[in-house]
């Protein structure tokens, strides 16, 4: 996993504990941790798929809009919120790892350090209502 700030430490700490689903990555999108309950609404546990770049984790759920068409990568909410580093939500269909079609609210947000240094950013999501 390499080298995180004291701040996604902590931040790994405390998702652990919290009832909702948070998903959180590094500056380049790479996947860091997602908890327990977002292990639910993703169709796996965290341990079994481990760290993931973001070209991976970006596909491997199957983000679907309303429509069926597949969701683009630099609109996904993390995406955005690391490219313009502002919260950015939407919500959309994913596949989850365990094949169950479900739709999600996702709201994202940048992760700084208190220097202004980006270290990377924090989804919180939850099941819509479809």
């Amino acid at each position: 996993m390499g080298q995180q700030g004291i701040e996604v430490i902590l931040l790994r700490q405390l998702a652990s504990y919290l009832s909702m689903p948070i998903f959180i990555v590094d500056p380049t999108g790479t996947l860091l941790y997602y908890n327990e309950p977002a292990e639910a609404l993703l169709g796996q546990r965290f341990e079994e798929t481990g760290a993931m770049a973001q070209d991976e984790w970006a596909t491997s759920f199957r983000p679907i809009s309303g429509d069926g068409t597949p969701v683009p990568e630099d609109q996904l909410p993390l995406v955005r919120a690391l490219a313009d580093r502002h919260p950015a939500h939407t919500s959309f269909w994913i596949e989850g790892l365990d094949g169950v079609r479900r739709h999600l609210s996702v709201t994202a947000f940048p992760i700084d350090s208190q220097s202004g240094r980006l270290l990377g950013a924090v989804a919180l999501f939850w099941e819509a209502a479809p």
